[in-house]
């Protein structure tokens, strides 16, 4: 099924992202966790893409995994930074070929050595290639503390607008932890025109090591409430999880409150993480 559906229902959906493995040998390991998300009744799992297409085939097998064994809709993550228009038509040849009809397109971080852009430079290129390619469901990522390359959040909200202009069916947030922002957010891009469906990404923090990268790589700002409970936790690594998993629960009870019907989970490959969030959850979304 096409996410631009699943999000157009009544019920809050809920979905979750993982990563594949880097090594072979790990496989085994990312299908039970894929197993064991989609046993939660996720309504999408998303898969992430390397940096370069690091992981690009193992993208396309763990997001095949998920729909033919597991019958749960996947969204394959795409991205363009660093790769020919070749190399991308090859990509989405092969996510035909496996029934993936749900993309994230993104332009990517760039990598470590990149030395200037292979044919993209910039999202919407690939977005437009996606369409011209087949018929998609695509999707794409925006910011509610505006991306960290773009100066003025005016501009980032224009440039969002043009993407979604181009074809973009649904936008998923990066991870943020002051729903205020969010609602804010919400309120630019309408003012804008961009009325597809905003799904709010949450990260649930549960180790002291997160709450430094999730800053250094996001630009994300970490609310003072929250800042006092890693400084009160982060010793205590089970102390931390747990508090971790309420922040994040607390999170999604108000965005719900609010009127929001989708959530979306970055769960670092960590099941148990997502379960405890939805059983806590669990008379909220049914």
């Amino acid at each position: 099924m096409k996410i631009r559906e699943l999000l157009n229902h009544d019920k809050v959906s809920f979905s979750c992202e993982i990563f594949p493995p880097k090594k072979d040998r790990d496989f085994s390991e990312v299908f039970n966790v894929v197993d064991q998300i989609s046993e939660l009744g996720a309504d999408y799992i998303s898969v992430t893409y390397g940096a370069g297409g690091s992981t690009s085939k193992k993208t396309v097998e763990v997001a095949s995994y998920i729909q033919k064994k597991r019958q749960t809709t996947a969204l394959a993550h795409l991205t363009c930074i660093d790769s020919t228009s070749e190399q991308i038509r090859e990509q989405l040849t092969e996510l035909k070929k496996n029934g993936i009809e749900n993309i994230m397109a993104l332009r990517g971080d760039k990598p470590v050595d990149f030395t200037g852009p292979a044919h993209y430079s910039y999202a919407i290129e690939l977005i437009r290639d996606i369409h011209a390619s087949g018929d998609f469901c695509v999707g794409a990522a925006c910011y509610p503390e505006g991306h960290v390359e773009c100066a003025h959040k005016r501009e980032d909200i224009a440039h969002l607008k043009e993407k979604v202009d181009a074809g973009v069916d649904f936008l998923t947030t990066q991870m943020f932890f002051d729903n205020n922002l969010f609602y804010k957010f919400l309120y630019q891009t309408l003012a804008a025109g961009i009325t597809v469906p905003i799904v709010p990404g949450i990260m649930p923090i549960i180790n002291a090591r997160q709450v430094k990268r999730s800053t250094e790589l996001s630009g994300s700002t970490m609310p003072t409430r929250f800042l006092t409970i890693a400084d009160k936790f982060s010793d205590d690594p089970l102390s931390m999880e747990q508090a971790g998993i309420a922040y994040a629960t607390d999170q999604i009870i108000d965005l719900i409150a609010n009127g929001v019907k989708y959530i979306h989970l970055y769960t670092m490959n960590r099941p148990r993480t997502a379960e405890k969030i939805l059983s806590n959850l669990s008379h909220i979304i049914r």
